[in-house]
């Protein structure tokens, strides 16, 4: 009751300081007129806070049909997340961004790690959801998942976050299951002159960004930065080793010759720590895990690694393009657990082409290589430890338009090799129809696979035991014969503009799953193994609603809603722990945004959010409230003052709990920052 009251009493706060602030700001500047203008962004870009609801469904995106179309048109469940929006939120890191993303569930772990997934299956490394930084997969094939404490773009060099809830593996490939995160960053053309960024609070220890962007003539633009972070251990009785620190820099160029062609070259490399506590095992054999052989340890996980990136785009005339890109990855991982060394080659050739009168095809080729070098240790290992994977993919795809472009339907399909499933296929069927331009009704049929992971071939990991195992030693080994996992996928969403202050937007979806992976007992005690196996199918059905209400000129809100039902079922015989995954993802999430342009060049800002409860692993997690808010100032054009509270409704809370590896988990702590940025005009 206590904790209702308090929900009740911050969120009656807000209300009230969206309603009088307006008033008493008013008066105030009609008492001192003149009042200042309109500041414009800090970058040339354009202030998307400024476009009317209509303008921003019609923005463009691309990683729907991969070739840009406006938002409306979009033939799936896509949000769009832009620069803007980003430095409203008043956050410090890509997974928190996401957390207004209808469809998503996003959880801290402890201080560095997350759980981020779409439409269930959420875990730290949660294998169904796929992300792209600039076209870059930054999905691993090791866990078949994200490394999201290694991931630090910039937040003001990102033009857009683009969220797909839903298959885009006709495009995208093995692994876009459940979703696509395609983050994109913005052209150097946009982020001319100097940029200085700084965050110092409570939790957020130290964060500060140094960019300069420059020409060379009038068709090379460039631009370099230099990135830093520091956080502090979250909350865990008896103290936490989970801080965690980041230095990262990189550039990029863009050059565009003549009209029709564009290249890009942009790299990124990062080095740094990220805390944890672990329990692991201390004898070098093959004996029982037994209390007395386990030691938790605090150590400092090394990470490292580094990308460069080509790509080409040309002009073959108004409507025929294609795109040429490749780049080099390397990742680097040293922890108690782990070693990893990674080097992928990515090549992709891309081709827009019209054909007869209403066909809009777009066909493409890739590959890539990714070799490994691993290290065993007594809790984990890889046989053999290195290995080099090939991946070769076609796709096709082709957009028929009818009715005067009133009526659209999509047809493709996906075509990949990889060295662990062999062949596989991922089609889908696309259909929209726009009776007037204020409503959009789509639907869609797709397949897509998540392709075994090298852990899932070739791991041997030893469980560390519970009090009810202790006496057993318990290993999850790889299977050679482990399958992809599939689903097909039915989606129907409806778009709707009733007025010029309104958007609606609803997705509605059902997926059947087979083949999931699971792991029974293979062998009887003392020693026991449990290898991978697809002893589990299932389904998930639910809704997700985002609306958007232009309250004032100056006052935007958005709230969204999402439900989320999954029943997982164990073939007969099994008795796999995994079918416990179907909690792990909230049913009922819910925000509210506020977001408000104040006279004398301020903004007021926030967000409450509900969480509900989960069990992860079986263990219950309760459903929880969080509210943030932002008050910023712009005193000149180039210069932006923010205090942000976040987490702001108790001391901490728990969010998730680690699944994987034996680390511990802590809390969420309350923090507070200040965040100042100058933008300088150069020479």
């Amino acid at each position: 009751m206590r904790y209702s009251l308090t929900v009740l009493h911050s969120l009656t706060c807000l209300t009230l300081l969206n309603w009088i602030l307006p008033f008493l700001l008013t008066q105030g500047a009609a008492a001192d007129q003149p009042i200042e203008p309109d500041l414009p962004p800090l970058t040339s870009e354009q202030d998307l806070t400024q476009l009317s609801l209509e303008e921003l469904m019609n923005m463009e995106v691309t990683s729907v049909s991969k070739k840009p179309q406006k938002l409306s048109q979009a033939q799936a469940a896509i949000h769009v997340l832009s620069g803007e929006d980003i430095r409203r939120m008043g956050i410090t890191t890509i997974p928190d961004a996401l957390r207004l993303v209808p469809g998503l569930q996003v959880a801290r772990i402890d201080s560095n790690k997350w759980a981020v997934s779409a439409r269930g299956f959420n875990d730290r490394f949660a294998n169904k959801l796929l992300v792209l930084i600039d076209g870059r997969s930054v999905y691993t094939p090791l866990f078949a998942g994200v490394y999201w404490e290694a991931q630090m773009v910039p937040l003001q060099d990102i033009d857009r976050i683009e969220v797909i809830r839903g298959p885009g593996g006709t495009l995208w490939g093995a692994n876009a299951v459940n979703g696509v995160i395609n983050i994109i960053t913005k052209s150097t053309q946009d982020t001319q002159g100097a940029m200085a960024s700084v965050t110092y609070g409570n939790e957020e220890r130290g964060l500060g960004t140094l960019r300069y962007g420059g020409k060379a003539g009038d068709a090379l633009a460039y631009r370099l930065y230099g990135q830093f972070m520091s956080r502090d251990s979250a909350f865990q009785e008896g103290g936490a080793h989970d801080d965690w620190q980041l230095g990262q820099g990189g550039l990029r160029t863009d050059w565009q010759p003549d009209t029709n062609d564009t290249v890009t070259v942009q790299g990124d490399y990062y080095q740094g720590t990220a805390g944890q506590r672990i329990t692991t095992p201390v004898p070098a054999d093959a004996a029982p895990l037994a209390p007395a052989n386990l030691t938790t340890v605090n150590e400092d996980v090394k990470l490292r690694g580094g990308n460069i990136l080509f790509r080409w785009h040309r002009l073959l005339s108004d409507k025929e393009d294609f795109t040429l890109q490749a780049y080099f990855d390397h990742v680097g991982r040293e922890e108690a657990s782990l070693y990893e060394d990674r080097q992928t080659i990515d090549l992709e050739l891309q081709h827009h082409i019209p054909w007869l009168a209403h066909h809009d095809v777009l066909w493409g080729i890739g590959y890539r290589l990714t070799r490994d070098e691993t290290r065993g240790n007594e809790l984990f290992r890889l046989s053999p430890s290195d290995r080099t994977v090939d991946l070769m993919s076609g796709f096709l795809q082709d957009e028929m338009s009818f009715f005067d472009d009133t009526f659209t339907v999509t047809i493709g399909s996906k075509f990949e090799h990889n060295d662990f499933s062999g062949f596989e296929y991922q089609p889908n069927i696309r259909m929209s129809w726009k009776p007037n331009s204020d409503h959009t009704i789509w639907g869609s049929v797709s397949r897509a696979v998540r392709t075994p992971a090298r852990g899932e071939h070739d791991v041997r990991l030893r469980v560390v035991p519970t009090p009810a195992t202790a006496p057993v030693s318990v290993a999850v080994v790889g299977n050679h014969d482990f399958e992809a996992e599939n689903l097909l996928a039915w989606e129907l969403g409806y778009r709707i503009h009733p007025t010029s202050t309104l958007n609606l937007d609803i997705a509605g979806f059902y997926n059947q799953y087979e083949d999931l992976r699971t792991f029974d007992a293979a062998s009887p005690p003392p020693t026991i193994t449990l290898p991978f196996s697809n002893k589990m199918h299932g389904h998930a059905y639910g809704v997700e609603v985002l609306a958007q209400w232009q309250a004032h000129p100056d006052w935007r809100l958005q709230a969204t809603y999402s439900y989320l039902a999954m029943d997982l079922r164990l073939e007969d015989g099994s008795t796999s722990a995994e079918k416990l995954r179907e909690g792990a993802s909230p049913s009922h999430q819910a925000t509210l945004w506020s977001r408000m342009t104040l006279p004398w060049n301020l903004e007021f800002d926030w967000d409450v959010r509900y969480v509900d409860s989960i069990r992860v692993a079986g263990s219950p997690v309760d459903g929880y409230f969080s509210t943030n808010a932002r008050l910023g100032w712009r005193p000149t054009p180039q210069w932006d003052i923010s205090l942000v509270g976040r987490d702001l409704l108790d001391n901490h809370h728990t969010e998730f709990l680690p699944t994987f590896l034996a680390t511990q988990s802590t809390e969420v702590q309350r923090s507070i920052f200040l965040k100042t940025t100058w933008q300088f005009d150069m020479p």
